[in-house]
């Protein structure tokens, strides 16, 4: 009996080193758990966003390959793993982003969290407590706006103060950067393309980061801010420093809206960036790279009577249908708000824009390009655009002709803000116009692409005639102005361009038909007008003997051209069909074009080399000269 206690005793004492590995406590002891930066060096405090890796180091060799998972505290989101080799001791993930850590599954913010590595295997649990700061917000803004348009986001008192979030508009001095999508105070000045404004929020950002330590931040972008943002994370950004794009009423289709402004010289080139023929056939065919990044689509959809939507389709915003909006693939949301508020409600940012800012782990996933979306939409069609300067204490009158149409739905683009309008209908009889019947709509914001809007469900065919009157508000040299009439139903005016992209010199074909319930109509005349990248214009008769007029235009300076094609046809029971489609050609050099400037500019640094050269010679003997007299 003594034998065998003795025998067990001994045992005992004989397994006491083994018995840590038997208890998970005792493991994590002899196990750490760190993160490394992307610079590898240990870390316990960083932003979300920013790329990290996990390493797990373990006190003993492994037996055999062990798995090692990753996970963030509470919430159990598994977020990366690796795997210690036979007889190494150590492991280490992939660097990935740490997207969404500042936040929890419900939504509140976690600055203070833990990360757990399990390994079944090895039976070990090790946690590390960490701190994260959120990602700053980064903001664009539209077409002929500023930093301005984000004015209830920031400060002390915006949206994002309430969530901590710390939020930084292009233009508002923060940092340096400022964009140029128009300037009201004097309109016809050149604005950037948007390229150029794409590079500025390229800079804008590397500043922000430069600021925060951030690595990561958040685009939330209105209107054509939304096209500067996708080219920027196509064509600019290097490495991705973007966690998600959302986009207000973006033109991702574009909008006839800016042929008004368009009309009269104004915010070129922008205005001609945001055409439907230049975003579908030029600027979607080539920007189509998203980097993993997810895109958000948010239209507001307030109009949905055509007789409301005076220069697009319904729904829509006012100024953009929620068909361009959702001209790309993307998480489309729709709320019911006016375009020039989109920026500034704060029902979006409580309904769309906060819940997704507080995106948790997990729902960032990397998104592939996705497959471009059709473009077999048929174009909106319009009467032509007539433009012309009302006076201090002056009137000025107009004839549209309107043919038999379903709605005739009428746009007034005016920068003052100031002109009254008094229309007549076919018959000469004086028309009240009236928000409910004829969704009469004003808007007082400078920035925007219509200022005055109403429509007519089955006007009467013939002349209608457009009065319009200087007010008290009008400044005293006076007002230019542009108005125009969207038509649903009726004729339908084709008008093509044979390149879009053409060379200096090369000729362009412009072709337009008008048909009716598919049956070509006799066009009596038909022309072109082609604003040029420097504001002049310029006009092509469009001729031909049959149902097809057509126009040779050669383009001979690089740049983004507006042609707007009229065509004056006449129906079966001989009323006059007036139309214009809106079209664009981005002229661009060719390589043979500018192998000259490139050979030039190799001679001339051969040139300076050698110079540099003779001087570096010359030094020399000089100092050789010098030292030989001493």
């Amino acid at each position: 009996m003594r034998k065998t206690t003795l025998l067990l005793s001994l045992c005992c004492i004989a397994l006491l080193p083994a018995l840590p590995l038997l208890s998970p406590q005792t493991l994590q002891a002899q196990a750490s758990l760190s993160i490394l930066d992307r610079n590898g060096a240990p870390t316990t405090q960083f932003t979300d966003g920013d790329r990290i890796s996990l390493r797990v180091q373990s006190s003993a060799p492994a037996a055999s390959a062990a798995r090692v998972r990753f996970y963030l505290d509470a919430d159990n989101v598994p977020l990366s793993e690796c795997t210690i080799q036979t007889g190494k001791d150590n492991c280490q993930s992939e660097p990935f982003l740490s997207l969404g850590w500042y936040w929890s599954n419900d939504r509140q913010p976690r600055p203070e969290r833990q990360l757990r590595a399990k390994s079944d295997e090895l039976r070990l649990e090790q946690a590390l407590s960490v701190h994260i700061s959120p990602r700053p917000i980064v903001m664009v803004h539209g077409f002929s706006a500023s930093a301005d348009a984000w004015r209830n986001y920031l400060g002390r008192q915006g949206f994002l103060s309430a969530l901590d979030l710390r939020g930084f508009a292009v233009g508002d001095g923060q940092v340096e950067g400022r964009l140029n999508t128009g300037d009201l105070s004097n309109p016809t000045r050149r604005t950037n393309t948007i390229a150029e404004n794409a590079a500025i929020v390229g800079q804008y950002i590397a500043n922000v980061k430069r600021l925060t330590g951030a690595q990561q931040v958040d685009l939330v972008a209105h209107s054509m801010g939304g096209l500067i943002s996708r080219y920027y994370i196509d064509r600019v950004m290097q490495e991705r420093d973007v966690a998600q794009l959302l986009m207000l009423g973006s033109p991702n289709r574009g909008t006839d809206c800016s042929s008004l402004p368009a009309s009269l010289g104004f915010y070129l080139p922008a205005a001609l960036e945001i055409r439907p023929e230049y975003v579908l056939r030029n600027f979607n065919r080539q920007i189509t790279h998203r980097k993993g990044i997810p895109f958000t689509l948010i239209a507001g959809t307030p109009i949905v009577e055509p007789v409301k939507s005076p220069c697009t389709g319904v729904p829509s915003d006012l100024i953009i249908a929620r068909q361009s909006v959702g001209g790309i693939s993307g998480a489309l949301r729709e709320i019911p708000i006016l375009h020039t508020d989109l920026n500034e409600s704060p029902q979006v940012f409580e309904a769309v824009i906060k819940p997704i800012l507080q995106k948790t782990a997990g729902q960032f996933p990397l998104e592939a390009d996705p497959a471009p979306v059709p473009e077999n939409e048929e174009a909106l069609q319009f009467t032509r655009v007539f433009t012309g300067h009302v006076g201090a204490g002056e009137s000025r009158d107009f004839t549209i002709n309107i043919d038999r149409v379903a709605v005739a739905s009428f746009a007034l683009f005016d920068p003052t803000r100031s002109l009254t309008v008094t229309v007549r209908g076919a018959s000469g009889n004086l028309i009240t116009l009236d928000p409910t019947v004829n969704g009469l709509i004003v808007v007082d914001d400078p920035a925007t692409l219509v200022y005055l809007g109403y429509g007519f469900n089955n006007p009467a065919p013939g002349p209608w005639r457009i009065t319009l009157s200087a007010t008290s508000k009008t400044p005293p040299n006076g007002v230019d102005f542009a108005q125009t009439a969207r038509l649903s139903g009726g004729a339908l005016l084709e008008a093509r361009t044979s390149s879009l992209i053409p060379q200096p010199g090369e000729p362009v074909r412009i072709t337009a038909r008008v048909s009716l319930a598919g049956q070509g109509l006799p066009i009596q005349q038909a022309q072109a007008l082609i604003r040029e990248p420097g504001g002049s214009v310029q006009t092509i008769a469009l001729s031909g003997d049959g149902l097809e007029r057509a126009g040779v235009w050669t383009p001979q300076a690089p740049g983004l051209y507006g042609i707007d094609v009229s065509a004056l046809a006449t129906s079966p029971d001989g009323t006059p069909i007036e139309r214009t489609a809106f079209l664009s050609a981005e002229v661009q050099p060719s390589a043979d074009s500018l192998q000259p400037l490139i050979n030039l500019a190799l001679i001339v640094v051969l040139l300076l080399a050698l110079l540099c050269i003779i001087v570096i010679l010359v030094r020399r003997v000089k100092r050789k000269h010098g030292s030989e007299k001493k």
